[in-house]
């Protein structure tokens, strides 16, 4: 009986890997469709890169940050060394580790897309998923509580140790940054740059939320007895309807506010809903993960012409949906289940966004001394993918183009 458990248990972590693994070309083709073509090439590329970066350095020294012996503050160790398997295989849980931290990576290339510099993106995503994500992942999940500060924090699936994780790093790089040229007027308008094929962006966010179902589901980390399949049922539909709310939500808020329905706002409320759940999909019925996903939708629409407010440039709206409601989705799990305290949970928000910032925003600015991270005024005005990759995603599209 214990050997079929094991076996089930690590089936289910390496089939729901896989779906979240699924989740990066969701979000290559969310940002592609919601960024101008003549950047497409650069996101792309971003996005699988990345992915294969994160997967080599959390094998490298991630994990063992994360889940290894060690202090309070983080693990040690090198390639696995000293990790043993648990309920299910090894192998199994650094799968399914892996590709949460290349979600949080895939955040971060949204929210600086196209006037970012390739090769320094890859160096932070370097710093990132080896010891940035890993050492707060470790005080969260990792069974240190940070010494006990962050004790009784409770994150089921990652609406802070990912999203917001995701979010706070980008937010520093937004700002390290800059704007895009010409979003906004000298007088403090905000010049809209439309996103260039809609249908992409909208697969994009279908094949985000299918992966979404490994992503909470996965998290229940067993499928081996009764009450794990009835929990990963109750997950699974949790997140599926706090993903319908969020989007009903964000399209009848759009109708009100702009007297049309918006749909890349839209696109957001229904991830805003899947992030806010994700902190506490196993706990709660049906109708408060409606109302929670709900709540994100109402976030997403709020938030977007905020950031915009104080000039921080998000051209696909990560920060609205990952960081917001990376922080709404956690704290509504001290809100709505009464054996988690609210102090814990803001305590756990509150100490996680200061230090991936800060640490995001040192290594952002020390980037930016070095080899500089924001590619030149014609490059950005030309698009990125001509200068740094030499290619064009729709070169047809070119007026007078002809093969040969």
């Amino acid at each position: 009986m214990q050997e079929t458990k094991y076996i089930l248990d690590t089936m289910w972590l390496l089939v729901t890997g896989a779906l979240v693994m699924w989740m990066a070309a969701g979000f290559a083709m969310l940002e592609a469709g919601l960024t101008q073509t003549k950047n497409t090439v650069t996101i792309l590329t971003k996005n699988l890169v990345l992915y294969a970066a994160a997967c080599i350095m959390y094998w490298l020294i991630g994990y063992s940050i994360m889940y290894g012996q060690g202090g309070a503050f983080m693990g040690f160790g090198f390639l696995l060394n000293g990790m043993s398997d648990g309920n299910h295989a090894l192998m199994a849980d650094f799968f399914f580790q892996v590709v949460f931290v290349a979600t949080a990576a895939s955040i971060v290339s949204g929210a600086v897309a196209e006037r970012m510099k390739f090769w320094p993106f890859m160096i932070f995503t370097v710093v990132l998923t080896a010891v940035i994500y890993p050492i707060q992942g470790h005080w969260s999940w990792g069974g240190t509580a940070l010494g006990g500060i962050m004790k009784g924090f409770t994150d089921f699936a990652g609406s802070t140790v990912v999203h917001s994780v995701g979010g706070w790093a980008a937010l520093a790089g937004v700002i390290v940054l800059g704007a895009r040229r010409g979003k906004y007027g000298a007088d403090g308008r905000v010049h809209p740059i439309p996103g260039s094929n809609l249908p992409l962006a909208t697969l994009g966010t279908f094949i985000l939320w299918l992966g979404w179902f490994g992503f909470n589901g996965g998290s229940q980390l067993a499928l081996g007895s009764v009450d794990d399949v009835n929990a990963v049922a109750r997950v699974i539909v949790n997140t599926n309807m706090a993903a319908c709310a969020g989007a009903l939500v964000a399209m009848l808020m759009t109708q009100l506010l702009y007297k049309k329905v918006d749909l890349s706002m839209t696109l957001n409320g229904t991830l805003s809903g899947l992030v806010a759940i994700t902190a506490g999909p196993n706990y709660s019925g049906i109708g408060v993960a409606v109302l929670v996903g709900a709540i994100g939708g109402v976030l997403v629409v709020l938030a977007v012409p905020l950031f915009d407010r104080i000039k921080v440039d998000d051209p696909v709206g990560a920060l609205s949906v990952h960081l917001v409601n990376g922080i709404w989705g956690t704290l509504a799990v001290g809100i709505f289940n009464p054996a988690v305290s609210f102090l814990g949970q803001l305590t756990g928000v509150v100490l996680v966004g200061v230090f991936v910032f800060a640490a995001s925003f040192i290594t952002w600015y020390v980037l930016k001394l070095v080899m500089g991270i924001r590619v030149a005024e014609h490059e950005e005005m030309e698009g990125i993918d001509r200068h740094e990759f030499g290619m064009e995603a729709y070169p047809e599209f070119r007026p007078g183009y002809m093969p040969g």
